[in-house]
């Protein structure tokens, strides 16, 4: 007759149900692997998979109830590592998308916006246009299964336990959420440039000759000069968008190393 106690059977759902929701987390805020166009089914499919193959090599799991608090603490803080990494990778879509927007009010285009299903709010036209370029430059690149690899390391950066995680990561998350801007910035600054140039060409054009109608000649002009400084500088945002992939998966490496600093025991009473 085959028997086994309540420890190992703890043991062996917890060997899967830590690093599948460690890994779901991952899954619903990391970009392609969130995108809402991905059903919920196939989300949880690869989820199951990944927790199978990974489950082998991980450290050895603590054998608590899921059902009790320490469980519940367990699944919460799994959940939270694998949200923050997938967010950090998240953060580089923000800034690529807020270049996006910089541009388009440069440019004149801020009325030319559409509702975004990923985010609920309305984004603007070239926002959605660098967006989809990022994402083709993110799996062409492989990218995404270099996520993963950040993922799996983490299983051995901050393993699981029941011991709460060290406040150092969301500390990191949080310096990190500042590169939006500057990447940003960085990334539409050609067409900022660009159209600062022309603003001006026009203001002194219309100085020297007051019979010109600036509403009537502007708006095409820095249009087209802007959509003619999108088409020259697509074949240079390779090297940009790799090394904000790159900066955003280290970012989501830092978050289990500095986690990994926990906080030592309560002395006992």
């Amino acid at each position: 007759m085959i028997s086994f106690t309540s420890a190992e059977l703890y043991a062996w759902i917890g060997a899967i149900l830590w690093p599948l929701t460690r890994i779901l987390g991952l899954v619903a805020a990391a970009p392609v692997f969130g995108n809402t166009a991905v059903p919920m089914m196939i989300k949880v499919i690869v989820g199951g998979l990944l927790a199978t193959i990974v489950a082998p090599t991980i450290p050895p799991v603590p054998g608590v109830d899921p059902t009790s608090w320490a469980g519940m603490l367990i699944l919460g803080q799994e959940f939270l590592i694998g949200t923050a990494m997938g967010f950090a990778m998240r953060l580089v879509f923000a800034a690529i998308e807020f270049s996006g927007e910089v541009a388009s009010q440069t440019m004149g285009l801020s009325f030319a916006s559409f509702f975004d299903p990923n985010t609920s709010a309305r984004t603007s036209a070239i926002s959605q246009f660098l967006a989809l370029v990022a994402t083709l430059a993110f799996l062409a690149t492989n990218a995404h299964l270099v996520l993963v690899e950040a993922l799996v390391e983490s299983f051995h950066t901050l393993p699981i336990s029941a011991t709460p995680m060290s406040l150092s990561a969301p500390l990191e998350m949080v310096r990190w959420g500042g590169r939006i801007f500057s990447a940003g910035l960085q990334i539409a600054m050609p067409i900022v440039a660009t159209l600062l140039v022309t603003n001006i060409a026009l203001a002194i054009l219309t100085r020297a000759a007051p019979q010109l109608n600036l509403f009537g000649i502007g708006f095409p002009i820095t249009l087209g000069t802007g959509f003619l400084v999108i088409s020259l500088t697509l074949p240079y945002l390779n090297t940009p968008l790799q090394n904000l992939f790159n900066q955003g998966i280290e970012a989501g490496r830092r978050i289990p190393r500095t986690g990994g600093d926990r906080p030592p025991p309560a002395p006992p009473r």
